[in-house]
């Protein structure tokens, strides 16, 4: 009788635990950008939610049993965490590609849950590795989570879209930006989430399991770090990290200097996604309308967004690009627009090109971090991909790091699309200080993804990369976010979404390197693997 009760027990016990990791894992979605219309402004983050969402998967952690249970924790936080955070595929599959609902629904939830397997192996490894209740385990949780974040962000393509960090962008932690970069930010709140639930859990009474090893006991002891005591020195490192960021001077935290400013026009055409390639509708419309407002600016630059001309080259009506290039040269003025490249024998690329008066060529960048199934189709997924009525094809890459274009005494690094969430990419083109670019300039279209979270997440995105660099964004989106970011990842201005306009305003170049720029130009994210394995390494002996 006994027995049976126990049993019942532990199987609510793992039916709730598993609900309160799904439930966290919504709310970590929600507080990397709000998504909805009321409360909170749309597209806000909230760092302390994020914590929230975090501690609530410690709290269940630090309550398995087994190495298996902390495996499944990790793997529906995950799984809820990312469906929540790009659903929004959805929208392209079904909407705009064609593809069968039910199809679209499971094919986002198996994307889901194939990446929350490196959370599922985080939560696991944690979990046999460390004494769950020691000082050790919020470092190691840390390490291990940043560690799974950066797998995911990087294998097999990557796709880091909802890392934790970014909901730290108005938060504390933002601090440490320029430093280790948004991976590093995730690992630190990810330590001080688990050090939260921790803390609960000693004021909760739950104690330490009782069977850790001497050489543990033996280490804590030597650092003055019973395994009872742990939680005080956890709050008290946790206490640190926080405060630093908001006593520390802001000069201690300044990199970079003004390299002056530049007017710039960013255009943002709201041509309807299901018309965008049609050459009697959203072609056409294309055409004139960003061939007018090319014209008429009359900012130092003007930026026109990805494929904001949807046809080659040498499809355009006659006249139409040396018109362009023709006003540039009278002016002295530049404009940089997002075009296909390329033709059938030679391969295609996604492109900008930049005009630039004076000059007497046109500058090219070719977009070097290409999409899976919108850009190349991998290997055995063609039948996929042909369910699908989207202009898909494989795409020629570009090279990593190409050159600025340079611009009345800046120097303008472009980048298309989502390559702004690789940070480690963009930090190529820092090796040489004299060489490193003065302003990034994304040109996006979003319209695949309706009215949704996207556009924020992406904005989002953006602001992380001008902290780790403290370089100032410009983005120019066919939708939105079309916005210009100062230095510190502050939107400066932007343009309501989803209505063509033209966002007029200045932005003010910088020079000099920060830390994450000067480390991650060289060795990419290797640092961070390199800290989170010697921290595993010295776990595992430590269990030992």
């Amino acid at each position: 009788m006994i027995g049976g009760r126990s049993a019942v027990q532990g199987a609510q016990a793992l039916y709730s635990g598993r609900v309160t990791v799904v439930l966290a894992g919504v709310l970590h979605a929600v507080s990397t950008a709000w998504p909805f219309d009321f409360g909170f402004s749309r597209g806000q983050t909230s760092w302390l939610l994020q914590l929230a969402a975090m501690a609530l998967l410690g709290w269940v952690l630090l309550r398995a049993r087994n190495a298996r249970e902390a495996f499944a924790a990790g793997w529906c936080f995950g799984t809820a965490a990312l469906a929540s955070t790009f659903w929004w595929l959805f929208v392209a599959m079904h909407t705009y590609g064609g593809l069968a609902a039910p199809l679209a629904v499971l094919a986002v939830l198996l994307l889901a849950a194939l990446l929350a397997l490196y959370f599922g192996a985080a939560c696991g490894l944690w979990w046999r590795l460390t004494q769950r209740h020691s000082a050790q385990a919020a470092l190691l949780f840390g390490v291990l989570w940043m560690m799974g974040e950066m797998a995911r962000g990087t294998w097999l393509t990557g796709f880091g879209w909802g890392a934790g960090g970014y909901a730290h962008l108005d938060g504390p932690l933002a601090f440490y930006a320029p430093w280790v970069g948004v991976y590093g930010i995730t690992g630190l709140a990810a330590g001080l989430s688990l050090g939260a639930a921790q803390m609960v859990a000693a004021l909760a009474g739950v104690r330490p399991v009782a069977d850790i090893s001497a050489r543990v006991r033996a280490r804590a002891g030597l650092l003055g770090l019973e395994p009872q005591s742990s939680p005080r020195f956890t709050w008290g490192v946790m206490a640190l990290l926080i405060a630093l960021p908001l006593a520390a001077p802001t000069r201690w935290n300044d990199w970079t200097h003004s390299s002056g400013s530049l007017s710039v026009t960013l255009l943002q055409g709201n041509i309807a996604q299901n018309e965008k390639f049609e050459v009697g509708t959203g072609v056409a419309r294309a055409l004139v309308w960003y061939q007018t407002e090319l014209l008429g600016a009359r900012t130092a630059l003007v930026v026109a967004p990805e494929t904001a001309l949807p046809v080659l080259p040498q499809q355009l009506p006659e006249g139409y690009w040396e018109s362009l290039r023709a006003a540039m040269d009278a002016t002295g003025r530049a404009a940089v627009i997002g075009i296909p490249l390329g033709e059938e024998t030679q391969g295609y690329s996604n492109s900008v090109l930049g005009l630039v008066g004076g000059v007497g060529r046109v500058l090219r960048y070719d977009k070097h971090h290409l999409v899976p199934f919108g850009e190349f189709i991998p290997p055995f997924f063609r039948w996929f991909t042909a369910l699908m009525h989207i202009p898909l094809g494989d795409f020629n890459r570009g090279g990593l790091g190409q050159a600025s274009f340079a611009v009345q005494g800046q120097r303008l690094a472009p980048n298309i699309c989502y390559e702004d969430l690789f940070g480690e990419e963009l930090a190529a083109r820092f090796m040489d200080d004299a060489l490193a670019p003065t302003i990034f300039v994304n040109v996006s279209n979003l319209g695949w993804f309706g009215d949704t979270v996207a556009m924020d997440q992406h904005l989002a995105i953006s602001r992380m990369r001008a902290l780790e660099f403290q370089r100032p964004f410009v983005r120019a989106t066919n939708t939105g976010a079309t916005a210009i970011l100062d230095h510190q990842g502050q939107v400066s201005a932007s343009l309501a979404r989803l209505k063509a306009g033209a966002l007029v305003g200045e932005v003010q170049g910088r020079e000099g390197i920060t830390p994450f720029a000067r480390w991650a130009a060289r060795f990419g994210l290797w640092p961070l693997w390199l800290l989170g394995s010697a921290v595993v390494v010295w776990a595992r002996r430590g269990r030992a």
